[in-house]
């Protein structure tokens, strides 16, 4: 049976018999209405996917009707059945929200295909909802993995600005996380229903750039065979991102302010202006301040952007999350590659830790993603690691610290890394890390505590 339910409803039984009858053997599940009033009765009562409902009927009116489900089942699609002298009417119907309207007779065939139309939308709209639920999902701010004292600050500010509609400069290394950040803004705010659209500036070219942004119109230039939508009007009423906004030519600068101060622009090639609501994320690795006295970046666009800074530390600066995102990725690459019991050996484990990742997470799950793809053990050893990391010195921390770094903070890295290490060979039974590190496990909490890790 089709799993669409639809709902008859007209105030003559001979036509509700035939279509319902001519449904049934769709194999649709259909229910009948007398009235407008039976009809929200029944809709209230059980799931109802479609409405076929005469315009014209005694009481409340089939327009009435849909007025009446737009209000409490917005999800309900109405279908308007009229007779030939009032179609203007069905028409007004479908600018207030009905989805098509069919003629009396009715053409069975016709109603076949509506149907099928209908219920092929309905789908669509349920794969929609469910894979934005799922993009929500993956970038709320409880899936960032992360637990240094570092990052916390950095998600703390962001789940601030999430509801905002100020543009945000999200500054950090290449690598370190930007979109992803940008992400969460976007799928926590209250535009996460509307379009996320990211745009990676140091790719464009800068002879299209503009209408890259804005879009064209047909013959603007050669090769513009058609009139194109620029990045601005596919995020409407969503979220713009722009990464490496210091690669954005200075003469896009200006119309890049004039955006984001009128919401208003016009394509390449056009006359005629469109009015956009767009809220601007842009990231950048890049000293824009240095750029600006080098003329190169606008003083006005660095403040129009600059409403909420962002600042990600790069991974060596955050060096306790660099071990819990070996082990998730590690996990996940694994799974992909159907290798579930995967570890590293102690020699390997010791080097990734203590390597500064120059390339920050990108570089991190690329070294994970090699050594799971490589290994043909359960333990990864240090023959599938690149020979970068192998040869990297970890500098003796207490030669290499400046005059300002106090003994007290140089014992205190020293333990992190002896106690996330006992931590990782006891499988993070604290109990058994603080016996081997010959403490008590109530002064171990006390350490984590302190540090901040969960």
């Amino acid at each position: 049976m089709n799993t669409a339910t639809i709902l008859i409803v007209d105030d003559e039984q001979s036509q509700r018999s035939v279509l319902s009858g001519y449904l049934r053997k769709k194999k649709y599940l259909t229910f009948e209405a007398s009235s407008a009033d039976d009809a929200v009765n029944q809709i209230k009562k059980k799931s109802i996917d479609i409405v076929l409902t005469d315009l014209k009927m005694p009481g409340k009116s089939g327009y009435d009707l849909l007025k009446e489900i737009n209000s409490f089942s917005p999800e309900t699609t109405v279908v308007i059945m009229t007779a030939f002298g009032t179609i203007e009417d069905a028409v007004r119907a479908m600018r207030d929200g009905a989805y098509d309207y069919l003629t009396k007779p009715i053409d069975l065939e016709e109603l076949d295909l509506l149907i099928n139309r209908i219920v092929e939308r309905h789908r669509l709209l349920s794969e929609n909802r469910l894979l934005k639920e799922q993009l929500s999902e993956r970038f709320s701010f409880s899936t960032i993995i992360s637990q240094s004292p570092e990052m916390e600050r950095v998600l703390n500010t962001t789940g601030r600005v999430a509801n905002s509609k100020a543009s945000i400069l999200i500054r950090g290394e290449s690598g370190t996380g930007k979109e992803l950040i940008a992400k969460a803004i976007h799928y926590n705010s209250p535009r996460k229903e509307k379009p996320f659209i990211a745009v990676n500036c140091a790719a464009l070219n800068e002879n299209l750039f503009e209408s890259e942004l804005f879009g064209h119109e047909k013959g603007a230039f050669t090769g513009a065979d058609k009139q194109r939508r620029g990045r601005f009007e596919m995020a409407d009423g969503g979220t713009l991102f722009l990464d490496e906004i210091g690669d954005v030519p200075l003469s896009i600068q200006v119309k890049l302010l004039r955006v984001l101060q009128e919401q208003q622009f016009e394509r390449v090639g056009g006359i005629e202006t469109i009015q956009v609501d767009v809220r601007l994320l842009a990231a950048t690795n890049k000293n824009l301040e240095q750029m600006i006295k080098d003329g190169t970046f606008r003083e006005d666009l660095f403040y129009r952007l600059n409403v909420v800074t962002i600042d990600i530390p790069p991974l060596r600066e955050r060096r306790t999350d660099i071990p819990i995102l070996i082990e998730y990725n590690l996990k996940r690459f694994g799974e992909n590659q159907n290798k579930k019991n995967l570890s590293f050996s102690k020699e390997a484990w010791d080097i990734l830790v203590r390597y500064d990742f120059p390339g920050n997470i990108r570089e991190l799950e690329n070294i994970v993603q090699r050594a799971v793809i490589l290994t043909r053990s359960d333990s990864i050893t240090t023959n599938e690691l690149p020979q970068v990391v192998k040869e990297f010195k970890h500098e003796n921390e207490i030669k290499s610290s400046p005059a300002s770094e106090f003994l007290p903070d140089l014992v205190e890295k020293l333990e992190k890394e002896l106690i996330f290490e006992s931590l990782r060979t006891s499988n993070g039974n604290q109990s058994k890390a603080a016996d081997k590190l010959g403490i008590s496990e109530r002064n171990l909490r006390y350490r984590l505590k302190k540090w901040g890790v969960k």
